[in-house]
């Protein structure tokens, strides 16, 4: 009932090791295709694409787990076919340093492509399991780090249900993920790993869940040594088997305190049987017990493992997802430019290709093998590292300074790397253990971008990253920008590629850019209040699903059909996106909900990525359950609540910053809604 499994012999059932890591490749367990970061994978806003990635991601944990069997008879930590991913968490709080391993701050859309990779990791055979996905960390689980194993997270039962449980639902109830797992926090006061209110009455008794949940790493002794709700170790058994936990990553779940939990009377049998009927099933599922020849994924080859097929799946991922935030005087693409300049501590660096939870593989470019690769002949290229991640220069001479003053154009790859932000424990340059006190841009960074400006060469800025970055004014200095977050082993290709217009960019944020950490309510606190596009009031740097594009998009004759809204109705919105510029793109069209009284203020409801030619239009076509308007009450219950909204479409989240910044026009419609669910 550990994650590490002994065989038993007697009833042929082997070892078996349940901690296996997938987030964007099979990662921890040596080579691997290296996808773009999950919040990278958000950017391209695609569950098409996301599905055959996490398909992709599958072949190669089912080609690697075989040939390990074979190789040695056993697998072991990594090597199997569970794995822990998506992390379907809300990105609350920039300053969490994993939040790089979420799909952004909105409940929808993190629903819509935690489904597809959930799908794509699953399989769709009607018998077995390709692999066994699992939705994480359940529930209200995004920081702070250092706090993680006792914090408690007060959330209201109408942020629970508005924000924070409905991407765990979409991939319970439709995605049908075969495991949930539990989070180091209490939530309202219950340790999430034994919360009656979470495991029983939310996830098995309201949604039907049948898989099982296994705890975070260690979560279940924190019951006993942090949080301080039980006594010892196996009275912390007892409530998580009680409450739910099937499987406990670590320790806690061991003989001898389950034998002492029975002879308190704290357990029984049957809630020992109940719990391997859970986590054997799963095992079932995969074919772990069946001849190969009768389990279809078992034929998969590593061949699979970094296939050219999936080197160019890691590429269009990475493509899609580089985001275009400033094109002053359209700078970008380069395509007349003479001399150039790449520069900064990134330009060289391997690791803001991976950001975290990662495989290894041999084929990765960096941006500077990248640029090297797509410059033309004669242009002049220069490249130094002109500065560190976090810490000043010691040399009081800086000669990058000078090639960039002699460059028409210098490309400064600056921004964040895994050295900042991360899992508790992984980011060696982080002050707090993997978050971030500081939302800017390290001084030691703003301090030579300024300084680079000043010598009067345009400076496009490359910026890395698994969050928001505030640039205290350096929006204002420099040409363009560029977001790449952490874009995988095709990255240095893709974003040299989008510099020099071979791919256009097309990439929206997931997340929120504010100007400062001063537009941010306390990281301790769990409401939604003034957090997220959909609660904030101020003006954001960047808003959520801004992204430009070297064409430009119109939206026209949007009709909706009805606008007075009655419970169990269907939505049909219609509208006509053109591609009004000189070159083929797409666009991610996207719709929200607008309440200008009441929060949340805005709401996506549905997205689509086209493609058009220049000149193209096409009438996209939208059929949206009215529930989608629900609202949740201060009881945490969905509804309709009856008044006017409006519905918006256009290429942006509502707001006149997005416009400011280059956003199509969007378009809106009032809607009048009675009637409750």
């Amino acid at each position: 009932m550990s994650h590490n499994t002994q065989a038993i012999p007697r009833l042929g059932i082997p070892a078996y090791n349940y901690w296996g890591e997938a987030l964007h490749g099979v990662a921890r367990n040596g080579r691997a295709t290296v996808f773009p970061q999950a919040i990278s994978m958000a950017t391209t806003w695609e569950p098409k694409l996301i599905q055959q990635i996490a398909d992709a991601i599958a072949d190669e944990g089912r080609a690697k787990f075989h040939e390990t069997l074979r190789r040695k008879g056993y697998t072991d930590l990594y090597q199997g076919l569970t794995f822990w991913s998506p992390n379907v968490n809300i990105f609350r709080d920039p300053r969490w340093g994993r939040g790089q391993e979420t799909w952004g701050e909105d409940p929808h859309l993190t629903s819509e492509m935690g489904a597809a990779f959930v799908r794509g990791l699953q399989g769709d055979h009607p018998t077995y399991l390709k692999t066994a996905a699992c939705a994480k960390h359940f529930a209200v689980h995004s920081g702070p780090e250092k706090l993680r194993h006792e914090f408690n997270a007060v959330a209201s039962p109408q942020d629970l249900r508005e924000t924070y449980l409905p991407a765990f639902q979409k991939l319970v109830t439709e995605a049908k993920v075969e495991a949930v797992m539990g989070a180091y926090n209490r939530t309202n006061g219950e340790p999430c790993c034994a919360s009656k209110f979470l495991l029983e009455e939310v996830l098995r008794d309201e949604w039907g869940f049948e898989g099982h949940v296994v705890s975070d790493c260690w979560a279940l002794a924190d019951i006993h040594l942090h949080h301080r709700v039980t006594q010892d170790a196996p009275e912390s058994a007892a409530l998580a088997l009680k409450a739910g936990c099937d499987l406990s990553c670590g320790t806690v779940y061991e003989r001898e305190y389950f034998l002492e939990a029975m002879e308190r009377g704290l357990i029984t049998e049957a809630d020992l049987d109940r719990a391997l009927q859970r986590t054997l099933a799963t095992r079932f599922r995969l074919g772990l017990f069946d001849p190969p020849e009768r389990v279809p994924y078992a034929s998969i080859g590593m061949e699979k493992v970094g296939s050219p097929e999936h080197r160019q799946l890691a590429y269009e991922a990475a493509a899609k997802s580089v985001v275009l935030l400033k094109n002053r005087n359209n700078l970008l693409p380069l395509h007349s430019v003479k001399s150039m300049f790449l520069t900064g501590p990134h330009a060289a660096s391997a690791d803001i290709l991976l950001g975290n939870y990662y495989g290894l593989s041999n084929s990765l470019t960096t941006i500077l093998e990248g640029i090297a690769a797509e410059v033309p002949e004669g242009v002049r290229l220069e490249y130094r590292v002109g500065a560190q991640v976090v810490h000043p220069n010691r040399s009081g001479l800086n000669w990058a300074l000078t090639e960039a003053a002699n460059a028409e154009v210098t490309i400064a790859c600056m921004g964040l790397s895994p050295l900042l932000e991360g899992e508790e424990g992984e980011s060696i340059l982080s002050d707090a253990q993997g978050d971030r006190d500081d939302i800017a841009l390290p001084e030691a960074q703003m301090e030579f971008v300024r300084a680079l400006a000043a010598t009067g060469t345009k400076v496009v800025l490359v910026l890395s990253g698994g969050s928001a970055i505030a640039l205290e004014g350096l929006e204002e200095m420099v040409e363009a920008i560029v977001w790449i977050g952490y874009p995988g082993q095709e990255g240095g290709r893709a974003v040299a590629e989008a510099l020099f217009g071979k791919i256009n960019p097309s990439g929206k944020l997931p997340i929120t850019f504010y100007r400062s950490l001063d537009q941010l309510p306390a990281y301790t606190d769990y409401s939604m209040r003034g957090r997220t596009y959909r609660y904030f009031t101020g003006e954001p740097l960047f808003p959520f699903g801004f992204g430009l594009s070297y064409t430009q998009f119109a939206y026209r004759n949007l009709e909706v059909s009805p606008t007075l809204i009655q419970a169990g109705e269907q939505l049909e919105v219609k509208v006509v996106l053109e591609n009004i510029g000189n070159q083929s793109g797409e666009e991610v069209v996207q719709i929200y909900a607008v309440d200008p009284t009441t929060a949340p203020y805005n709401t996506l409801l549905a997205f689509q990525r086209v493609a058009l030619a220049a000149g193209e239009s096409r009438q996209l076509n939208f059929v949206l359950p009215v529930e989608r308007l629900a609202r949740a009450d201060l009881q945490g219950h969905k509804r309709l609540k009856p008044g006017h909204l409006y519905l918006e479409v256009g290429s942006c989240s509502p707001g006149k910053r997005g416009i400011e910044l280059g956003s199509a026009q969007p378009l809106q419609v009032e809607l009048r809604l009675q009637g409750a669910l």
